[in-house]
């Protein structure tokens, strides 16, 4: 047994299906005397269209960015014509007569060796480009990245290093039970797509991808964040009993999405979810979800090939609409930076804290032309939709000057689109609440938004001083902290004194632990991974507000996340024992 993070809950038995093996290991065949020009052949005619397909991502990413962030595919283009680069690919294909896929492995794995003893963080950064270029080349030369619905047969857990945007999408509707990853946190790309799809997932396993071969049977417990890699009979027959208990409690709690959400003396809440994509959207829909409350726009630019234009957001931003419970939408603007990068947008800076250095709104504010299309995008797409059902909201604002400034862009997109005579809404504007400025100086920056959706994976972090992803402090990053609780409440209390909508759309909202604090508190806005609405909606149903208010009152006073977290399961386990299995350690 290996021991992970809790990412995402449930039980799930099945075959592993490893990433690293599936979309990178190349034919290792040796090639006959007869096929070395074909694939001589084979690879120029790739390297000629990834340069094709370079040199348009430049020419797009100037028009949109501007030339400074283009400049990177232009050295992407200096390394693919790089004379040592294409002799060694030349020289193993014809001496060594591998194919032109197994030589770009060898090239990625000797470049990785010769980078892995230097400490400049400069040079380190170049073999991500080199990677970059690689991979392209790959994608060129064969379909190697696109797992094929043969790979291996039956329901799969997804085994990877860290589970990409661009790995998710390839994996397309695949059967998947749950997912297991070396790198990774409650927030990560990992973490976030089991629990929009409610697969119960553990991550932060080190050293897994040494032991776990495809075609291993693994059970994933997402509760308690543990693998095991092919179980005995017995064990086996056991983790069955409990995986069937999760299937059950999940189909069951599913039949209540038709049923309001509310506590059980009455008080209305709204449940909302948290989605990257159409399918998600969809999946609100189907888990009874009033609306959407947060719509995550990066994956947009993250699984795009090169940088979407206004015609192509806009097309998305109708689609989510079109697909939200109600058509209600509340859409963040690019959230980029810290563990999410694309290439045109600072890729090749490094930074020492890049969680608390140039990203997000700050990285929008660089580039206001780029930014200033997004804003107009979500404005054209919220005029086909009753006022006030989309709203605009704005991630890691630290101060009132940035709220203003945001507002001065969007009556200026407005003013472009009135110039352009193209259609628009008028939309709420709000800000993500993560940082701890913010939260401190919460009555004045209520002065500038129409509402607030607080970003508790960040918050936490940010309060804690404690990076979410580092395995040696995660331990620190506990939203039942009582620091934390305390700061929380003290905003959402502001909020409804002021009478400003206020929302909470961190993991927070869908743990059952900690919707009770929360309810306790006086929210009534949640949003969360859709598969979660079921549950928590179970649980709003059996408890008041004034029990709920009493468990917060009570819990305020312990000094230790571990004495909340010991009185919380014990207040969940005597109002829904049921929910316990949907809760993580």
């Amino acid at each position: 047994m290996r021991k992970g993070i809790a990412v995402s809950p449930g039980v799930a038995i099945g075959k592993a299906y490893c990433i690293h093996e599936i979309f990178v290991a190349p034919n290792l065949k040796r090639l006959g005397d007869n096929e070395v020009s074909a694939e001589l052949a084979k690879y120029e005619t790739a390297r000629d269209r990834v340069a094709d397909d370079l040199r348009a991502l430049q020419r797009k990413v100037a028009v949109q960015v501007g030339n400074d962030a283009a400049s990177i595919f232009a050295m992407h283009e200096t390394i693919l014509r790089d004379s040592a680069f294409t002799k060694k690919i030349r020289s193993w294909i014809v001496n060594d007569r591998i194919s032109s896929q197994a030589a770009l492995k060898r090239l990625i794995d000797e470049y990785a060796d010769i980078f892995a003893q230097t400490d400049d963080d400069y040079l380190k950064e170049r073999l991500n480009d080199v990677r970059d270029v690689v991979e392209r080349l790959s994608a060129q030369l064969s379909d190697v990245l696109k797992p094929k619905s043969d790979a291996l047969p039956g329901p799969l857990i997804v085994v990877a290093g860290e589970l990409l945007p661009s790995q998710a999408v390839m994996l397309g509707d695949a059967e998947v039970l749950g997912i297991v990853t070396e790198k990774g946190s409650q927030t990560s790309h990992a973490a976030i797509i089991a629990r929009s799809r409610g697969i119960p997932a553990v991550s932060g396993v080190r050293g897994i991808l040494r032991q776990i071969r495809t075609g291993d049977t693994l059970i994933v417990d997402g509760r308690t964040g543990s693998l095991i890699i092919n179980p005995d009979s017995e064990t086996l027959s056991a983790f069955r009993k409990l995986e069937r208990e999760f299937c059950d409690l999940r189909d069951q709690l599913a039949e209540n999405r038709d049923l309001p959400a509310s506590t059980a003396d009455g008080l209305a809440l709204r449940l909302e979810a948290n989605i990257n994509s159409v399918a998600d959207a969809n999946a609100a829909v189907a888990m009874g979800a009033s609306g959407v409350g947060l719509f995550r726009t990066e994956y947009l630019y993250l699984t795009h090939p090169d940088v979407p234009d206004e015609e192509e957001q806009l097309q998305v931003y109708r689609a989510i609409i079109q697909a939200s419970p109600n058509q209600q939408v509340t859409i963040r603007t690019l959230d980029i930076g810290g563990d999410k990068t694309v290439p045109y947008l600072g890729h090749h800076h490094q930074e020492a804290n890049p969680f608390l250095g140039w990203r997000s709104i700050r990285l929008s504010f660089e580039h206001p032309e780029f930014f200033m299309t997004q804003i107009r995008a979500v404005l054209r797409a919220a005029a086909d939709s009753p006022e006030g059902r989309v709203r605009l909201m704005f991630p890691m604002i630290t101060t009132v000057e940035e709220m203003r400034r945001l507002r001065a862009m969007v009556k200026k997109a407005a003013r472009q689109l009135d110039k352009q005579g193209k259609a628009h809404g008028r939309t709420p504007i709000g800000m993500m609440l993560e940082v701890p400025a913010a939260a401190v100086s919460i009555d004045s920056m209520l002065e500038v938004v129409d509402f607030v959706s607080i970003g508790s994976n960040d918050l936490v972090q940010y309060l804690m001083a404690a990076d979410r992803d580092n395995p040696k402090v995660s331990h620190l990053c506990q939203p039942l902290a009582p620091a934390v609780l305390k700061v929380l409440t003290h905003v959402i209390r502001t909020c409804n004194r002021a009478g400003k909508p206020v929302t909470l759309c961190g993991e927070m909202a869908g743990r059952p632990r900690a919707f009770l604090l929360l309810l306790g508190m006086g929210l009534v806005g949640f949003s969360m991974s859709p598969s979660f609405i079921p549950s928590i909606k179970e649980l709003a149903n059996l408890v008041t507000t004034e029990q709920a208010r009493a468990i917060l009152e009570r819990t305020l006073q312990f000094k230790t996340t571990a004495q909340v977290k010991r009185y919380l399961m014990q207040q969940v386990e005597l109002i829904a024992p049921s929910l316990a299995l949907l809760d993580t350690a």
